[in-house]
Formats: C-alpha cells, sequence, structure tokens
C-alpha cells in the first residue's frame, strides 16, 4: 500500500490545491505542516518576520485545514522545526517515496526545499506544482519569462488575449482508508511562536479569522449576500470599515483561497447578478498580484537588492529617528501618520494608505525602501512576499513604474480623506486610549 506526503506551505486549502490532489491519487495520505523557527526570528532589517498578526490568523488558518483534512481522512502533523529536519524522518517513518508540495521560487523558501531535497534519500520524488497564479506559467502568452514586459499593461493585454484561467479543482474525495495518526497533534500557541495574545482593536477594517472557511464567507457576504462587488472599483480606494474592498488578500497570502477560485465566483457573479467595471476590476488586481509573482520568477533575488530590478542608484539613507517617526506616526504628514497606527494597531492598512506611506518613505524621507518593505512583511495579514516587494520596488522608483511617480501626500489626504475621518479615528482616538 503506498502512502503519498502533501507538504503544505502556503497553500492551506482543500478546495484548488494541486498538491493535495495529486497526493490524493495514493492510497493513504499523510500532511505536514511545519512552522518553521526562522520565520519567527528577527530578520534582516531589524524586525521580527512574522509579527503577531499574521501569526495569529496563522494559527486559525491551520486550525480550519487540520478540520477540512481530518473530514478527508488525512492527518496533518504540525511541527515547531525546520521542514528539512521534519520531512525526512516523515519519510522513513511511513515509507513515503513521493512529497508533493508548492513551487517557491524567492531565496529564503528556495533554500528551505532545496534543505529537504538534500536530506532525503534519492528513491524519494519531490513533485512541486505551481499553485500560486491565475495565469498558470505554461499558459502564459511569452516563450520565455525572461521575455515578460516590465510594464504591467503589457502583460496584463497578452495574458487577456491569450491566457485562459484554468477552473479551479474539486475538493479531493474522502480516503476510504484512514490513516489518522492515533497521536495528538497540537498547534503551537501564539505564546510559543514569540507572542503575547491580543484583543483586535475595534478600529480594525480586516475583523476577520483566518482559515479556508472564513475566506469562502468572505466572499458569500461580499458577492452574493450584499452585491458589494458591483461597485468595487468606485470604493476600493476607500479608508473606513470592511467593505470597501474585499478585503481577500490575507487569505490569498497564505493560499487559504486561490486566484482562481476567487476569479471563478467573479465570473459567476458576471453571469447571475451583473458585469460591469467594477467587477473586471477585481479580476485586473488579480492579475496584478500575478504579474509581480512573474516578475520575482524572473529576476529572482534582485528583488531584494537596494537597487531593484532597474539597478537604479539612489542617496538612501538608515534614520532611526526618522524610521521610528514614521513607525509610530510622529512625522509631519497626518495622512501618513494615521495609516501607519492603524498598521500599527491592525496589521492592516488599505492600499491607498499602503502607496502613500510607501511613497512618502521612499520619496520624501528618501530612507531605504528594503527597510519599509521589512516592516511591512512584519507587520501586514496579507504579506506576500512577491507583491510587498514588487509594490515597494514600484513605488520607490526601482521597479515596474515606469513614470517614477511621487505621491503629493496633502493632495492624496484632500481627495481620500476630505472630511479627516479617517485621520480622526487614528490619531485623536489612538492619543486618547
Amino acid at each position: 500500500m503506498n502512502t503519498s506526503l502533501v507538504w503544505f506551505t502556503n497553500n492551506l486549502r482543500v478546495n484548488d490545491n494541486q498538491s493535495l490532489t495529486k497526493a490524493c491519487a495514493f492510497d493513504k495520505v499523510i500532511a505536514v505542516y511545519c512552522f518553521d523557527p526562522r520565520q519567527f526570528d528577527i530578520g534582516d532589517y531589524g524586525f521580527v518576520k512574522t509579527g503577531k498578526y499574521r501569526t495569529k490568523f496563522l494559527l486559525e488558518s491551520i486550525r480550519d485545514v487540520q478540520k477540512s483534512l481530518t473530514e478527508l481522512n488525512i492527518a496533518l502533523l504540525i511541527y515547531l522545526e525546520r521542514p528539512e529536519k521534519v520531512l525526512p524522518k516523515i519519510v522513513q517513518e511511513y515509507d513515503i517515496k513521493s512529497i508533493f508540495h508548492q513551487n517557491e521560487w524567492t531565496r529564503d523558501e528556495n533554500e528551505v526545499i532545496d534543505g529537504v531535497r538534500q536530506n532525503l534519500e534519492s528513491n524519494v520524488q519531490m513533485i512541486g506544482s505551481y499553485e500560486q497564479f491565475l495565469f498558470h506559467p505554461s499558459t502564459i502568452p511569452f516563450d520565455s519569462i525572461q521575455q515578460l514586459p516590465n510594464v504591467f499593461t503589457n502583460f496584463r493585454k497578452k495574458c487577456e488575449k491569450y491566457s485562459k484561467v484554468e477552473p479551479p479543482l474539486p475538493i479531493p474525495d474522502k480516503k476510504e482508508i484512514s490513516n489518522l495518526i492515533a497521536k495528538e497533534v497540537e498547534l503551537p500557541t501564539l505564546e510559543q511562536l514569540g507572542h503575547q495574545d491580543f484583543e483586535l482593536d475595534s478600529r480594525t477594517a480586516f475583523p476577520f479569522k483566518g482559515g479556508e472557511d472564513a475566506a469562502l464567507e468572505r466572499i458569500q457576504h461580499y458577492f452574493w449576500e450584499t452585491e458589494k462587488l458591483s461597485f468595487y472599483k468606485k470604493t476600493r480606494n476607500g479608508l473606513i470599515g470592511i467593505d470597501y474592498s474585499s478585503k481577500l488578500s490575507p487569505w490569498l497570502a497564505n493560499g487559504s483561497i486561490s486566484s482562481r477560485t476567487i476569479y471563478n465566483q467573479v465570473k459567476k457573479y458576471e453571469r447571475q447578478i451583473k458585469k460591469n467595471q467594477d467587477t473586471y476590476w477585481l479580476i485586473f488586481e488579480l492579475i496584478w498580484r500575478d504579474y509581480f509573482k512573474y516578475v520575482s520568477l524572473k529576476y529572482k533575488d534582485r528583488i531584494f537588492y537596494l537597487g531593484g530590478i532597474l539597478n537604479k542608484s539612489y542617496e538612501w539613507a538608515n534614520n532611526s529617528k526618522v524610521l521610528d517617526s514614521w513607525i509610530n506616526g510622529t512625522t509631519q504628514e497626518p495622512f501618513v501618520n494615521a495609516n501607519m497606527l492603524e498598521l500599527k494597531e491592525t496589521g492592516w492598512m488599505s492600499n491607498r494608505g499602503r502607496q502613500n506611506v510607501a511613497s512618502y518613505w521612499a520619496k520624501e524621507l528618501k530612507q531605504d525602501w528594503r527597510i519599509g518593505a521589512a516592516y511591512f512583511e512584519s507587520l501586514l495579514l496579507d504579506y506576500d512576499v512577491h507583491s510587498n516587494w514588487g509594490n515597494w520596488m514600484y513605488n520607490s522608483g526601482v521597479g515596474n513604474d515606469p513614470r517614477d511617480r511621487k505621491f503629493n501626500i496633502k493632495r492624496q489626504a484632500e481627495m481620500y480623506d476630505k472630511a479627516g475621518k479617517f485621520q480622526r479615528i487614528w490619531l485623536q482616538e489612538t492619543l486618547f486610549r
């Protein structure tokens, strides 16, 4: 009787999971997730790599996928240990010949996969799948990744014309042979991962839990119950409340839901409710997400270089007092301050806020943009290595912005927070908390 191992990373779902589907072709399936201690250490720029907000969201997501796998008669083993130490032991204990996992291509993730591979016997296969994309790499209309355009619009238009989004995979059938492992498998606590427990700030625009069930509930609410999707483009630059945008990015980031599932739901909505520029714009944003993944696939570690993918040379500063002021919302720009306090207190910031605070950090304060990117990595609920570093390069003049824009912060505040309501929520209420 053959047994496969599915190694979960940022694909924490049972719907549209290629690795899980492939693994389920075997008689028995065991799943594993490793809380890699390196991801909870201090990173290159002095911040904890995975801060408390994303850590709690991750724990909720693991708990949810564990429940879903149990219903399929698949055990999820959980370890607070490096994968390259854990996986070879599981392979040996259960006589596993095939490990199914999600493909990665950025520095830290690559090192882990290579470390696992080096510690396995030669007769054990590691089978990776590209599970993060809307447009699968085999379908994009470029002969090689090196031909990827450096301007998003060119990428989008060609993919929309020539590429097809494959339908999401269904949940695999329940395994007839139960391989639930007798020993109790417990999740680490927030404290074991280096953080104190906390209560959600009542002002948060993202009061949701992690996990695939919560992601699907959010789609049900935003698409089908309220039909807010019909107004997405008009409201997506909002700042206050849960429904100014889809808020799907945290679940997308850790793979609790796939971009293909969201795309499929948008298309269904367009057939059954309404098709307009607003519904298209959510797909437009999914394509942006794809684009940054392809940029990192093309340029590899250059997305972490000071000169970015353009290899541009600017005079960058690294001033700890300036950083402290930016983080704690005491700069000369109230709009920047309000957004930075929202991030600090909730782990969330709007798209409009992110662009403004990043532009201010890099273009006004002229500080090393990578420090800002690393701070976002630590704090953001929806941190995604490709989108985070791609957007930071873009806003800092070393990435994919052909116009090298600089935001007029006061003008932005006037446009998007004219009455100052958002700024009052964070500047006045935080002051008196």
